[in-house]
């Protein structure tokens, strides 16, 4: 029997976030009617960033091993430039690994650099540790194709040692890439949408939608204020937001959401949570806090948008609360479509905010008659390698999906970013629906 000393330390990161993830299993089950909002909020952001540390930390173990360790021999092992190295080596993992201890600590109306420096380096890390594992996988597949008899020779241990510096140069310059791309402006996308029983009064209605903006370290009032600023410029009759608009609690971040207060949209400005309002815990202040600024929350409920030509002219707005609050038992919150829904019939057009794709596709098994479905959450995958998990995950993933013969899902890929200040293989956008009467 192995005791738990003479384990690896990759199995013993791997025992501990095991054991982190149990206890947040118990937390949600047993624990979540027992404790009060602002605790069960705390032990929350607590255990995710203990379970994320115990993940990061076998992936941190293999980068050193591949980018310190096997140089330790070499000539230059004793040199200032490998001490130096080192020391980037380290600083670089320590600032990944507090990049998920900035969200409770460090959120301000503009975010801190240490956090744009945190989030940097964790986004840097996720694209080394696939390269270092695809090549390794490589390396390997070439070694099993070729024979045992390339695993020795000088020509095979160049190739061992190109693997990391190779893994290096290319997350280097992705980084690079991937923060530029993020810190351009949102694009502006277009789009045209035939709404099945939309009267003729308002064909060409113009709704603008916003999606996971994320204000918390690396998000903050300057970025909402361009936001405003080109939303405010399209002119919209209808602006909505589709959750993930916070990752922070109101009363910490409230400065930086005044902007939203500027958005004037003459048909109303309306707002559904995300998962990450959930995990703020804090969502009757945000409620409060957003209707201040005369956005109205669609809090499993639906408001009647009017024509501005015809008082006898409407369709149905309708908003659902985010499918996590039922996993995290949030109370009085959980997806509940029949309630949202309450009073919209199929003899009019009815359009439903849903902020996870998942919970469009249940919304439109439960109710086929539902015209147009409007989400966010994905972010299009927001950096590659995470592109091909958001794709596998979602049943929509990005852009327009028709759905029967009525029905159409629209995702938005983002309006900002979570976190990482960096986006590869997609793009923020704000997206400019018209609505067509058919």
């Amino acid at each position: 029997m192995i005791s738990f000393k003479q384990l690896p330390l990759e199995a013993k990161a791997a025992l501990a976030a095991g054991v982190v993830f149990f206890s947040m299993m118990l937390s949600r089950s047993y624990l979540a009617e027992k404790l009060d909002v602002r605790t069960r909020h705390w032990l929350l952001r607590l255990q995710m960033a203990l379970f994320a540390n115990t993940l990061m930390l076998m992936g941190s173990l293999h980068v050193w091993r591949s980018t310190v360790t096997m140089f330790s021999r070499s000539s230059t092992a004793s040199s200032l430039c490998f001490m130096l190295w080192k020391i980037v080596v380290f600083m670089f993992l320590a600032l990944a690994h507090s990049s998920f201890f900035t969200l409770p600590f460090l959120v301000a109306e503009e975010p801190y650099f240490f956090s744009l420096a945190a989030y940097t380096c964790l986004g840097a890390y996720i694209i080394l540790i696939f390269f270092l594992f695809t090549l390794g996988s490589v390396e390997q597949a070439y070694k099993f194709l070729v024979g045992r008899d390339a695993k020795a020779g000088p020509g095979n241990k160049n190739r061992t040692v190109m693997k990391p510096v190779l893994a290096v140069m290319l997350t280097a310059v992705l980084t690079v890439v991937g923060l530029l791309n993020a810190s351009q402006p949102p694009t502006v996308n277009s789009v045209e949408i035939p709404v099945h029983k939309l009267p003729s009064t308002m064909n060409n209605l113009k709704v603008v939608l916003l999606s996971d903006i994320h204000l918390g370290p690396t998000v903050g009032k300057t970025k909402l204020a361009m936001i405003v600023r080109m939303v405010k410029a399209l002119k919209p009759d209808i602006t909505v937001i589709v959750g993930d608009l916070t990752d922070a609690e109101a009363e910490i971040i409230r400065p930086a959401v005044e902007p939203l207060g500027e958005l004037d949209s003459p048909l109303g400005t309306y707002f559904v949570t995300g998962n990450h309002e959930y995990y703020t815990s804090d969502v009757s202040n945000w409620f409060e806090l957003l209707k201040s600024f005369n956005i109205q929350p669609l809090h499993n409920e639906n408001v009647k948008i009017v024509s501005p030509k015809s008082t006898y002219d409407w369709f149905c707005l309708a908003g659902v609360d985010d499918i996590e609050a039922d996993v995290l038992r949030y109370s009085g919150h959980g997806m509940d479509l029949k309630k949202a829904l309450r009073g919209c019939s199929s003899e009019h057009a009815i359009v439903l905010l849903a902020h996870q794709p998942i919970a469009a596709k249940w919304a439109l098994q439960e109710r086929p008659d539902i015209n147009l479905v409007l989400s966010g959450h994905t972010h299009g995958g927001q950096m590659f390698p995470l592109n091909a998990g958001a794709y596998l995950l979602n049943p929509f993933f990005v852009g327009l999906y028709k759905v029967g013969q009525n029905t159409f899902v629209y995702v938005s890929p983002g309006t900002m970013y979570f976190g990482m200040p960096m986006r590869l293989g997609s793009r923020a956008e704000i997206t400019e629906i018209i609505l067509r009467s058919p």
